[in-house]
């Protein structure tokens, strides 16, 4: 149907303009028609199906959704304008071979660096599952643990002296921390008493069935553990002028935790972390550095505080103003060069030397009764998870050669109980759970037991600074894909390992790892030792002082 319009400018009827909408809309209609049904709704399915970006100031974000992955995996902005990450280089491995790692990260690719621009933005997007885009992944995230080792600093000079390297503590207001823990009561539902792991500055109760220097550490009380011991650093200074480190004592895993398990809004979620940011861009020690000499511990996963389209979790890495910042987690997000993993706390904090050197001795001599012990929980809901394969596994195995404490019916709630069981095992097995991390993991290894790790973003990936580059100093790595494909019978393989190769990786883990995986209790004073948080302090201000 043609439609003239008149140059004439002339009122028109009420009947011409009923007649010309009508015309519009059956006009429309007839277009919209025509598009195949079947073409739209791939469409549709194609945008669901292969990722979202979100857009955040300066930052792009993109959200990978997969079958194989078993959260959103965000690929976010890097914050170090010299950093370079050359994708077309492969980082050897001059030690040993590097594991087949499998195929979680297949639609992680092209990880570049735009270094024209102030902020520095790792640009992301979704490809075919090639393994040449896979190594491209993962070279991207060795290039950064390459930058986090060479962060390292000598120790014993860094121990000598605090000239010019002075650790600031803000004063923050307690709603930022102390107030946090006084809601621990709230926290955990199924808990009773959750305020008792916040005992003893945060250690928690002690267990004298396992030692003097063994307390009941919950896995979420890294910030306050570490807040405790910040403020008695032989480094400290009070006039932020001296200082070359600004520690800011935000206890943002326990403001996640508080909201966790009610029914809250994100901006409710989010008040406090925002209030955070507001605070520091108020000050000048802030602005002059732009945060770059900041530190933040976070004693929550990275994921946790990148909430995307996910319920829970807070946004507070999300934004601008805290990329540029250094973030010690217990889980890293791989592609952030500013997220440096540290490790979960455990139950040993020893005060003394010889309360390590007396806890080595124990664990070199003591007997393994059990070739293979698995402490942990089936996962029925994620059919991706080996754990349940694991299990049977070490179920069937023969002559007993492997030991299951189950933690779905309360079996690890008890630490001497899952200790004890460490303590008399050569290998312990570490399959992922809701994270790749695992606290029990650094259980292990502080018990001298062997960790068998099946995915390299549980330790490989994570924790440049207590850890060493060569793992199979320390570890033994069994492909998860593997396992999930029933290609392997994995305490089969393990005894095939001699017992000499078994003897020398234990005495490695327990002479050369074990002091700086485990965080002395807030009044230690350690001579020949450093633990978890002097390595930390350490490299720390080694970092800071680079900026110069």
């Amino acid at each position: 149907m043609a439609i003239s319009i008149s140059r004439k400018k002339s009122k028109p009827s009420k009947k011409v303009e009923t007649k010309e909408c009508f015309s519009r809309v059956t006009l429309l209609f007839q277009i919209l028609y025509r598009i195949p049904a079947a073409l739209f709704l791939l469409f549709l399915l194609f945008l669901w199906s292969s990722s979202t970006t979100i857009i955040s100031g300066n930052i792009v974000h993109v959200c990978v959704s997969s079958r194989k992955l078993n959260n959103l995996y965000c690929l976010s902005a890097g914050t170090q304008p010299t950093l370079e990450l050359p994708v077309p280089s492969i980082i050897e491995n001059s030690t040993n071979t590097t594991p087949s790692f499998n195929a979680d990260v297949k639609e992680l690719i092209d990880v570049v660096q735009n270094q024209d621009e102030p902020d520095s933005i790792i640009r992301t997007t979704v490809g075919n599952d090639s393994d040449e885009e896979v190594a491209n992944a993962l070279k991207a995230v060795e290039e950064l643990m390459q930058v986090h080792r060479s962060w390292k600093s000598d120790m014993t000079r860094a121990q000598a002296a605090c000239d010019g390297r002075g650790v600031y503590v803000y004063d923050l207001p307690t709603k930022f921390n102390k107030d946090l823990v006084g809601q621990c009561g709230d926290m955990m539902p199924w808990e009773n008493n959750f305020c008792r792991f916040f005992d003893n500055e945060a250690l928690g109760e002690a267990i004298p069935e396992l030692g003097e220097r063994w307390y009941h550490t919950n896995q979420y009380a890294l910030e306050p553990i570490f807040h405790s011991k910040v403020l008695k650093h032989r480094c400290r200074v009070y006039n932020e002028n001296e200082a070359k480190l600004f520690y800011v004592p935000y206890y943002g895993g326990l403001d996640i935790l508080r909201w966790h398990f009610k029914n809250v809004s994100n901006d409710v979620k989010d008040t406090l972390s925002l209030e955070l940011i507001k605070w520091l861009q108020s000050r000048k020690t802030w602005i002059q550095n732009s945060g770059k000499d900041h530190v933040l511990v976070l004693g929550k996963i990275s994921w946790d505080f990148r909430r995307t389209d996910k319920s829970w979790g807070t946004s507070l890495l999300e934004h601008d103003q805290m990329q540029n910042p250094m973030k010690l987690l217990i889980e890293r997000q791989p592609w952030h060069v500013n997220d440096i993993g540290i490790p979960h706390p455990t139950y040993f904090h020893p005060r003394s030397d010889d309360d390590i050197i007396a806890w080595q001795l124990k664990v070199v001599r003591s007997q393994r009764k059990s070739l293979v012990s698995f402490a942990g929980a089936a996962r029925p809901g994620d059919p991706e998870n080996i754990r349940l394969i694991l299990i049977n596994q070490c179920s069937y195995s023969e002559d007993r050669n492997c030991r299951f404490l189950n933690c779905s019916s309360g079996g690890c709630s008890q630490p001497n109980s899952v200790i004890e069981l460490f303590v008399e095992s050569e290998f312990c097995l570490q399959p992922p759970g809701d994270s790749p991390t695992r606290k029990s993991l650094f259980d292990s290894l502080v018990s001298g037991c062997i960790p068998v790790l099946f995915d390299p973003f549980t330790a490989y990936y994570q924790y440049a600074w207590h850890l060493p580059e060569d793992h199979g100093k320390y570890s033994v790595f069994i492909d998860k894909e593997e396992v999930r494909q029933m290609k392997v019978n994995v305490v089969e393989k393990l005894m095939q390992i001699p017992v000499r190769e078994r003897e020398n990786m234990r005495r490695y883990i327990v002479y050369e790892l074990l002091p700086g995986l485990v965080y002395g209790d807030p009044n230690s004073q350690l001579n020949k030792f450093q633990d978890a948080f002097s390595v930390t302090m350490n490299n720390l201000l080694e970092r800071v002082n680079r900026l110069d």
